[in-house]
């Protein structure tokens, strides 16, 4: 297989907490995939290295194989499917699987949502590696821009707070659905990064996560907005 920038970096895995690539014998890079594994530092390991030899538990326990009922929380760490971080990241699978849909029914707000996908697919990426989420703009908005216009989107937009209704159209509801997905996440971003006693293991993801939501709901604006003043 033939690796570019993009397919690279969706496969990197961390071994010891080291990013690595395992590249299979008959697998190539591209030039910017090449370039990229130099400047992030990813070390390039045998693909028959993929699969750890052995497994371990939270608890230290040693497994030999890997049971069905287990999967990776990284490196050669396993736990039970139904561990907080494991539901996690199937909400974020469940979110860009709307996003993606979205962007079918929305072409003109493809980009905006091309960008918010590309949001989740990196909060997936460091939480799986265990790596920092750079703080950063959000479809041209910083966080206190998203947070004064979602607060106060009769300002911005000439739309107040709305209940979405069937009327408001296809667009609307498919965005509001994006919308829904992306809270249902940062629930379980709460249970997974939560301690008992209050403090947070990942806030930079619960603060990305409020983000996206505020980002998805001021499209959610803008697009009853824009019908609105067709219809006008």
């Amino acid at each position: 297989m033939l690796y570019d920038e993009r397919t690279l970096r969706e496969n990197i895995r961390n071994r010891d907490g080291k990013r690595v690539f395992f590249l299979g014998e008959k697998d190539r890079l591209t030039p910017s995939a090449r370039d990229y594994v130099n400047r992030e530092g990813i070390e390039l390991r045998p693909g028959e290295q993929a699969k750890p030899e052995k497994y371990r538990m939270e608890n230290g326990a040693v497994l030999e194989t890997k049971p069905e009922h287990m999967t990776h929380l990284h490196s050669d760490v396993l736990v039970y499917k139904t561990h907080p971080r494991i539901r996690f990241r199937g909400e974020m699978d469940s979110l860009q699987a709307d996003l993606l849909l979205c962007q079918l029914d929305m072409p003109e707000k493809a980009a905006h949502l091309g960008e918010i996908l590309a949001l989740a697919r990196k909060i997936l990426g460091c939480e799986v590696m265990n790596e920092p989420l750079k703080e950063q703009p959000l479809c041209g908005l910083t966080q206190q821009e998203l947070r004064s216009r979602s607060h106060r989107p009769q300002d911005y937009y000439g739309q107040p707070h709305f209940m979405p209704d069937a009327a408001d159209g296809r667009q609307v509801l498919a965005l509001n659905r994006c919308r829904c997905a992306c809270r249902r996440a940062e629930l379980a971003a709460a249970a997974a990064f939560i301690r008992e006693d209050g403090t947070v293991d990942r806030e930079d993801i619960l603060r990305a996560l409020n983000r996206m939501s505020s980002m998805l709901y001021l499209l959610m604006i803008e697009e009853k907005a824009n019908k609105g003043n067709k219809v006008m």
